[in-house]
């Protein structure tokens, strides 16, 4: 891991499957944590993987998310940030202990659940008019959430079937202990 000015900065992965509401519970804890005075920085996990085509063996570009991550988390970190938010999806314990040493700063995991008919109901939402996205993601939802209940990766699990997202993001930052 490498040393930044910032030494007690730690970063929170939102997880879970497509259409969970990631990057806006995300978002949403930037915003408590910017109410509450703490420096931090709210990343979108997949902006930093989207390049096509991706290489033979890694379908979702996670080695271009690390190097880009290693490159922006330290620039967050470096200009002061204390806590990063991170959006995005890991499925597997190596994932985890990689993205982590791409950070540089302790990093806690959070799963969003939610009901599978609401999963569907923001995803038909989603992408109205775009049948073939449509069910990608839909099939997507379902292999996401089954190998995500048999992995390890997650520190903490928050529903997101109801609920204010404001109140969602809350729950997230206080059982990550950042509040």
């Amino acid at each position: 891991m490498r040393v930044h000015g910032n030494g007690d900065a730690s970063a929170l992965l939102v997880n879970g499957t497509v259409g969970v509401g990631k990057t806006t519970v995300a978002e949403a804890a930037g915003d408590l944590l910017a109410d509450a005075g703490i420096s931090h920085a709210v990343l979108d996990l997949d902006s930093l993987r989207q390049s096509w085509p991706a290489p033979p063996g890694d379908r979702f570009n996670f080695g271009l998310l690390l190097r880009n991550v290693r490159s922006v988390a330290a620039n967050y970190l470096d200009a002061g940030a204390t806590r990063l938010v991170l959006a995005g999806v890991i499925e597997q314990p190596d994932e985890r202990r990689r993205l982590a040493e791409a950070v540089g700063a302790g990093l806690t995991v959070c799963r969003l659940r939610a009901d599978p008919a609401v999963l569907r109901g923001r995803l038909a939402r989603r992408h109205d008019g775009e049948p073939e996205a449509l069910r990608w993601h839909l099939d997507r939802c379902g292999e996401l959430d089954a190998i995500l209940d048999r992995s390890t990766v997650d520190d903490f699990t928050v529903d997101t079937t109801t609920g204010s997202v404001t109140g969602i993001a809350a729950s997230v930052i206080e059982q990550a202990g950042w509040l």
